[in-house]
């Protein structure tokens, strides 16, 4: 029997999908990090999770998203072999139009992040369309979707190899994570595709992504095949590492591992990893032309009772702040943010830069500030911003020398771990790098009073505002000494490619 899909139950389908990930972690992925926090005996990592839990249940509530970096749109359609669809544009147009409303629902504004033209003119597109589409035909009459948005700072980590038919996958997991740092905003899953051609292992991995966790459960159980051998040896070697939650060392670095294979040439071992950050956000749905489809809301007893003690914190006052004070500051410090920060991230970071080079006079006078690196979602009703979490710092490296000496600025803020020369230019210029918590975007926007762009609007997201906080909580991650919270926390993950400690591998 033909079953007709009728174009609007399509798009609006999609759209609600995007506003209902946007807001709610998969149940499954709140439950394991529930247990994570319980079993974490690493305090700065305890609170990383924590406050990674309470942003959930808070976006939960608000209907605000969990991560200001609202993703690029995965989209998988199963479409049954005897499914008509009733369009009056192409199937892509139709998901498309469903990303566009998705985006622009003036209740819930998500962050506008794709961009045309990438190798040249990257210009924003401003729906956060295209999205990534997959299909295949399936038997039956009915369309699964799974929608995902996936972040970019956890997609950069993605990696593929061509491994001989010999090598050990775990050897080369094992030896990979650790140069991914910790930008991929753990604690979170491996997604592992194995076999195929470069791109299926690749499409193998980014799949596995939306299954539902349950390490747990197959730790009980037992593993019942090689997969499941794989998967939890895979998943004991990678959290032995200690690399854990933000990078900040402790127990859980993944909630899962995730893997799926598909037969391939015998001269080689195609192999891919994608990591799936704290912002996972993934939904299926099935549309059999009886209309719109629902998916279920988890209920707010579903979250866990989490506390996050912010008493022993160091008040600041960045409109005062000296060289002495930020001199007395220690890694892992943790600090409550008060008064002006600016914000900056990639496209800010390189016109800045171009026009030092020019010899052109900033836009903005940076002396003695701290630059957040921040690409906020637009506000909705009263709020002054919407979630603003941190990126990932290290794309910012290659501008930290120049910027810092060039400004006079005191500081950054940003998103796990700075590689060597960042961290080195931090030490000459007696500056300092802080750590606010990915994942935790909806939380750490309450934080921000006022909020005003005042350069470089045609950037949209990536345009300098001017941010005055109460109460912003951050970490110090790098001190004036270029002493790193990261560089000592996990000691198997000091080994550089498994030879250099870290720590030696900067002060070279």
């Amino acid at each position: 029997m033909t079953t007709i899909i009728k174009q609007d139950d399509l798009i609006t389908s999609v759209k609600d999908a995007l506003q209902f990930i946007s807001y709610y972690h998969p149940q499954d992925f709140i439950q394991a990090m529930s247990r994570a926090y319980d079993r974490e005996e690493n305090q700065a990592a305890k609170d990383a999770i924590a406050q990674i839990l309470i942003n959930s249940r808070m976006c939960a509530e608000g209907h605000r998203p969990i991560c200001q970096d609202t993703g690029i749109v995965n989209v998988f359609v199963d479409v049954g072999l005897d499914v008509k669809f009733d369009l009056t544009m192409s199937l892509d147009d139709a998901i498309n139009e469903g990303v566009r409303q998705g985006y622009l629902e003036n209740s819930n504004v998500l962050r506008a992040s794709v961009l045309a033209d990438p190798a040249f003119g990257r210009k924003n597109t401003k729906d956060n369309t295209p999205a990534v589409i997959h299909y295949k035909l399936v038997p039956g009459n009915k369309v699964d979707i799974t929608v995902a948005a996936k972040g970019g700072g956890s997609e950069n980590k993605s990696k593929l190899a061509m491994l001989n038919p010999s090598d050990s996958i775990v050897d080369w997991v094992l030896k990979t994570v650790p140069t991914m740092g910790a930008g991929w905003c753990p604690p979170g899953m491996l997604g592992i595709g194995i076999g195929g051609t470069a791109e299926k292992a690749m499409m193998l991995a980014k799949e596995s992504l939306m299954e539902e966790i349950n390490m747990d459960e197959l730790l009980r159980r037992g593993p019942q095949n090689q997969i499941e051998e794989l998967r939890i040896e895979i998943f004991e070697k990678v959290n032995a590492l200690g690399i854990g939650a933000q990078g900040l060392g402790g127990l859980t670095t993944v909630l899962d591992i995730k893997i799926k294979d598909y037969p391939c040439h015998a001269a080689g071992k195609p192999v891919g990893m994608i990591p799936n950050c704290a912002a996972t956000r993934h939904a299926h749905f099935q549309l059999d032309g009886s209309g719109i489809a629902h998916i279920q809301a988890p209920l707010l007893s579903d979250y866990p009772e989490v506390t996050w003690d912010t008493s022993t914190s160091k008040r600041v006052d960045l409109d005062n702040i000296t060289q002495e004070e930020m001199n007395s500051w220690q890694p892992g410090d943790t600090l409550l943010l008060n008064g002006t920060i600016y914000t900056g991230r990639d496209a800010a970071h390189k016109r800045m830069v171009d026009m030092l080079n020019k010899g052109e006079q900033l836009p903005v006078d940076l002396k003695g500030k701290f630059i957040y690196y921040v690409g906020p979602v637009d506000p909705v009703g009263d709020e002054v911003v919407g979630p603003a979490g941190p990126t990932t710092a290290t794309r910012m490296d290659k501008f930290t020398r120049q910027v810092l000496e060039a400004t006079g600025l005191f500081g950054m803020i940003g998103k796990a771990d700075r590689g060597p020369a960042a961290v080195e230019a931090i030490k000459d210029n007696k500056a300092t790098y802080l750590m606010a918590v990915g994942g935790a975007a909806y939380l750490v926007s309450k934080a921000i009073r006022e909020a005003e762009v005042v350069a470089f609007a045609d950037l949209g997201m990536e345009a300098i505002y001017k941010f005055k906080v109460q109460d912003m909580p951050v970490s110090v991650a790098v001190d004036v000494n270029g002493t790193s919270i990261h560089a000592t926390a996990p000691k198997i993950w000091q080994a550089k490619i498994g030879k250099i400690p870290v720590v030696d591998a900067v002060a070279q």
